[in-house]
């Protein structure tokens, strides 16, 4: 039961995924693989499917039962099917406590490599599951992607005053070439206060066009009340901003802006011109940063000319979030939060290496942010609504 699609490489990085982070999306695949076959054990236990009717009955449905069932990736319930006349049990329990980890890598290496119906014929025949009919099956595989379709294109159901906007790229292999893709990422504050990734996808590069396209889909979902737009400098994503969130203020990462600063700087003065840069990014009003902006064009303007030019080419869209309540600042004037979610995604995906496919990158990547999005929900918030109501109404 091994997927050819797969390199040597990609098969010895399966282990990690369990044995990391990914569980929780093992056991969604592994509960739904089990509905499936518990529901194709019970229509030939009767003889017949569910709301079909035939000569060949030999029971009838009762409603059903749950019943929790512990795996190498956690527990997971399961619905069993009551019939009228004799007990049924399902024997694709009992068969997988004796197959359990074969099973597990099987599921793995479908997830990784794409589901075809092939491959979830090989996953049930390991359950004792050999009769399950070719239509049963591909609405299986649809079932076991359609989580990470829905999240992708869901309608969006509230404002985000905050969006940040940022890409990663991952190592996808297209025929017999290995390209690096850009996986771009849209991250929001909404009106309740909690954090929530609104948008992924995966693109040839961070073009202008790749960019306009991926936030025009946001509109589309219906993304609103936009006010603040947080990334880097990269020119495709700022355009992009500039032409479909019309309204919307730019801020421009302050760190990335330091960074491209700094850089115009001999080493043995890096110290102190960063000292004078965070004195400019950490005043609270317009008018003190503004004062203290031009203290820093007095003080380096004669020696380090070509770090002022780009100070000054910047500086007002790096300041842009003081426009904004006091107590946003640290989080809207970089693009930090959005980049610890990137390296939460690469710690994950690291051992993957190559991705045998742009659909099979984005469908474990968007998997992860699911898990992400739905902790989120869970915790305290990350702004109050009462502040996000006043940004709303600006």
């Amino acid at each position: 039961m091994t997927i050819p699609n797969l390199s040597h490489e990609q098969r010895l990085a399966l282990a990690d995924l369990l044995e990391n982070q990914d569980v929780d999306v093992l056991r969604e695949m592994l509960a739904s693989v089990y509905d499936a076959a518990i529901k194709a054990q019970f229509d030939q236990h009767i003889g017949v499917g569910h709301y079909e009717r035939g000569g060949e009955r030999q029971d009838r449905r009762n409603g059903s039962r749950t019943r929790g069932l512990n795996t190498r990736a956690g527990s997971i319930e399961l619905e069993i099917p009551r019939s009228r006349e004799t007990p049924f049990r399902p024997t694709v329990i009992e068969q997988f406590r004796r197959s359990e980890r074969a099973l597990v890598s099987v599921i793995q290496e479908a997830f990784i490599g794409g589901i075809s119906t092939r491959k979830m014929e090989d996953v049930l025949a390991a359950m004792g599951v050999e009769q399950l009919g070719k239509s049963q099956i591909s609405a299986l595989c649809q079932e076991l992607d359609a989580t990470a379709t829905a999240f992708r294109t869901r309608e969006l159901p509230q404002a985000y005053p905050y969006v940040w906007f940022d890409a990663l790229y991952e190592k996808v292999r297209i025929d017999d070439r290995v390209v690096s893709n850009a996986v771009v990422i849209a991250y929001g504050v909404g009106a309740d206060g909690h954090r929530d990734v609104i948008g992924i996808d995966v693109v040839d590069t961070e073009s202008k066009e790749s960019w306009t396209a991926f936030l025009r889909s946001l509109k589309k979902r219906r993304l609103v009340g936009v006010k603040l737009a947080i990334s880097d400098a990269h020119e495709g994503v700022k355009a992009a901003i500039a032409t479909v969130l019309q309204g919307a203020s730019w801020q421009r990462c302050t760190v990335h802006f330091g960074r491209n600063i700094l850089a115009h700087v001999p080493q043995n003065r890096k110290t102190e011109v960063a000292a004078s840069l965070r004195s400019v990014f950490t005043q609270v009003s317009k008018v003190n940063a503004d004062r203290t902006a031009q203290d820093f064009r007095e003080r380096y303007g004669g020696t380090l000319k070509r770090a002022v030019e780009i100070f000054d080419a910047g500086i007002a869209d790096a300041l842009a979030f003081l426009a904004f309540p006091i107590e946003h600042h640290r989080k809207i004037a970089t693009t930090n939060p959005i980049e610890h979610l990137n390296r939460e995604i690469r710690r994950r995906t690291r051992s993957i290496g190559i991705f045998p496919s742009e659909t099979s990158a984005l469908r474990i990547i968007t998997m992860i942010l699911i898990e992400q999005s739905e902790d989120w929900m869970t915790e305290r918030r990350y702004m109050s609504p009462e502040s996000l109501e006043l940004v709303l109404a600006t």
